[in-house]
């Protein structure tokens, strides 16, 4: 299975690079597949690669749902869900 995540650019850099953040921790990603993105966008990110530029406010729904996701497997595995 294949995982595409919302992120945000943080900093753009030289050669189609850029600095992305991933629930706090920076990554530099490609942007060779986009056009047109600014520090502040919100792109789909898979294996290094900025894919297309999304909307902020379904990023952050999606980013919403994955912390809610992450939460209940954080409870399953502690035995504490009902």
């Amino acid at each position: 299975m294949c995982l595409a995540l919302p992120c945000r650019i943080v900093e753009l850099r030289p050669g189609e690079q850029a600095l992305i953040d991933v629930a706090g921790v920076g990554k530099e990603i490609s942007l060779a597949l986009v056009e047109d993105v600014a520090v502040g966008d919100y792109v789909i990110v898979h294996v290094g690669y900025a894919l297309t530029r999304l909307d902020p406010q379904e990023a952050e729904k999606t980013l919403a749902l994955f912390a809610e996701l992450g939460q209940a497997a954080l409870q399953e595995a502690a035995g504490t869900v009902a």
